[in-house]
């Protein structure tokens, strides 16, 4: 079966033997352990090894960890998903302690680092790690042969990264061994080979070999299933082109971030795939997206130009000749929202239509305003991605998004539904995130536009208490309890905060509730906590008419006024 999965404790004697040849998938990232780690683990082991028996036999297992490969049963060859590290300066600290011993110790160690080709067999070296494409004669050169290593320590060569960390780890195992005897040396030496393991877990499947990966993995670099990907789709382009679409892709990746990068890649996969996943990303991936089987166009024609579009997006800063400030208001509100299914028919929109600016800021007007629709609606997750998927449909097929019936567009039933949710209890509800995001929406219309709101900490509070005291001024006001209830957590008595809540607080009376936390100095940031401070008394009167006048500021910016006038909730008890 080809998702069989074998683990087995492994001595380094084993794991640097005929049973296995390592190779290191170009989607890995460079050597990147410094002196910092090599010390480490040399302190480590050489600690361990003189804290125990003084007879080798007796010594206890010393365990390095577990490495994870993708390897098929009864051929040597691995790839290395997880271990890079640990197995490459396992290979340094070897060289060097070859370095100081004699020839046919020396010969021992070499034999644990590669197999001597015979020129009467016609075979050549074979070595028991390769790495990356870039490294990889580097390594072969200065470490895994016996003649380079001293080579290595005197290079003045300007190198990349990771034959810097190479070199650096090297000179350092140097300098450690120094300070040893040549049989403790040798001690040192068997110690590494005959008593410490690797937990080896292999399987000849991909995506399970990513999924023990991510259970198992607590050192070294996190792989995304991006590396992965890029390691299939870069190999598979002509080697007279690797590098450059390397380079390519390596700038992308950078770019972005590679967290906004492994982002990328699952939204691209629902652009294409148009339903909520089922599978893991490198399957559906290779199965949806069909440029795959053509890398070169799919990097060129849909990953940089997605980059590009993508970057934009979570910056909200689209750029051309017009428009460009309307389009980057509305991502800043989309960005906000708890959800980001919005992204892939953005992007799809973007990639195909941002040269042109009007249609931009059309679309993202009415995107907007379908996802917090949804917001408001309080859509699951699979009515989200139904939704947003057929819109990414149509975007595909060129169809009218401002047509009637367009998923893009509101029916009228949608615009009653999102009415009638703005007119009901908001804070009880809406979770913390929504209603933060639905309130700063409101207070950035109500201020024209331009706000920005980049605090640290934003709450929305009751301006009218949820639990006032029976002696106090909200009683005098809200005589009738029912009445209160009706009010407390409606829009309309909402103000928002730039601190954490304080529950007395939330109970004093009006005045001094305005003075002492509802404002710093008489003023606060928001619009709408100022219509608040700007009131003398908080009565249902001025509850009711404040409701209306920010229920018709929401019916105005997203257009609800087509809904079904029927089903509209009254304002007011």
């Amino acid at each position: 079966m080809g998702r069989t999965l074998v683990a087995h404790e492994q001595p380094i004697s084993k794991i640097f033997s005929d049973d296995y040849i390592f190779t290191i998938p170009g989607y890995q990232r460079p050597y990147a352990w410094t002196t910092k780690e090599a010390g480490e683990l040399f302190d480590d082991l050489h600690g361990f090894m003189r804290s125990t028996s003084e007879r080798m036999n007796e010594v206890s297992p010393y365990f390095l960890g577990s490495i994870v490969l993708i390897k098929g049963e009864g051929s040597p060859n691995a790839d290395v998903v997880d271990g890079q590290q640990r197995l490459t300066t396992l290979t340094i600290l070897l060289a060097a302690i070859r370095a100081t011993l004699s020839n046919r110790q020396a010969r021992e160690i070499t034999e644990l680092l590669y197999e001597e080709g015979s020129t009467i067999q016609g075979t050549t070296d074979s070595f028991r790690l390769s790495l990356r494409e870039r490294d990889k004669a580097f390594f072969q050169n200065y470490v895994q042969r016996e003649v380079g290593f001293e080579q290595l320590l005197a290079l003045h060569d300007e190198l990349s990264d990771s034959q810097n960390n190479i070199r650096a780890n090297a000179t350092l195992f140097k300098e450690r061994l120094a300070g040893m005897s040549e049989s403790e040396r040798i001690a040192f030496a068997r110690f590494i080979v005959t008593r410490c393991y690797l937990v080896v877990v292999a399987t000849p499947d991909i995506d399970s070999a990513y999924r023990i990966f991510s259970v198992l993995n607590s050192r070294g670099l996190d792989l995304s299933p991006t590396d992965i990907l890029k390691s299939e789709i870069i190999g598979a382009i002509p080697e007279s082109k690797r590098d450059a679409y390397t380079e390519k892709w390596e700038e992308a990746e950078e770019e972005l971030g590679r967290e906004r990068f492994a982002e990328l890649f699952s939204h691209i996969r629902m652009i294409y795939r148009r339903l909520k996943p089922q599978g893991t990303l490198i399957k559906e991936f290779k199965e949806h997206v069909q440029e795959v089987d053509r890398p070169t166009v799919l990097i060129d024609a849909v990953l940089l130009p997605m980059v590009k579009a993508y970057g934009e997006l979570v910056a909200a800063n689209y750029e051309s000749t017009a428009h460009a400030e309307s389009v980057n208001e509305h991502l800043r509100w989309l960005n906000r929202l708890e959800f980001n299914d919005w992204v892939p028919p953005a992007l799809a929109f973007s990639v195909k239509y941002r040269q042109d600016p009007a249609a931009m800021a059309t679309f993202f007007a009415d995107l907007e305003r379908l996802a917090y629709s949804m917001l408001i609606q309080r859509f699951g997750i699979n009515d989200r991605i139904e939704r947003f998927s057929s819109l990414t449909a149509r975007i595909a097929e060129n169809e009218d998004l401002r047509a009637p019936g367009s998923p893009l567009q509101l029916t009228a039933e949608e615009q009653s539904s999102v009415f009638d949710a703005l007119s009901g209890p908001v804070y009880e509800t809406f979770s913390a995130r929504a209603r933060t995001s639905l309130l700063l929406r409101l207070d950035s219309l109500l201020s024209g536009g331009g706000a920005r709101y980049d605090y640290k900490t934003i709450t929305v509070e009751h301006v009218l208490p949820q639990t006032p005291s029976a002696d106090s001024e909200w009683t005098k006001w809200f005589p009738d309890e029912r009445d209160r209830l009706y009010w407390v957590h409606r829009i309309g008595n909402l103000a928002l905060l730039t601190r954490k809540k304080n529950s007395s607080a939330s109970n004093y009376d009006f005045d001094t509730k305005k003075t002492a936390y509802f404002s710093k100095g008489g003023i606060s940031p928001f619009v709408l906590t100022t219509q608040v401070l700007d009131k003398t008394e908080w009565t249902a009167g001025v509850l009711k008419e404040r409701q209306a006048q920010l229920l018709e500021i929401c019916e105005k910016h997203w257009r609800l006024q087509s809904r079904v006038q029927a089903s509209t909730a009254k304002v007011g008890v």
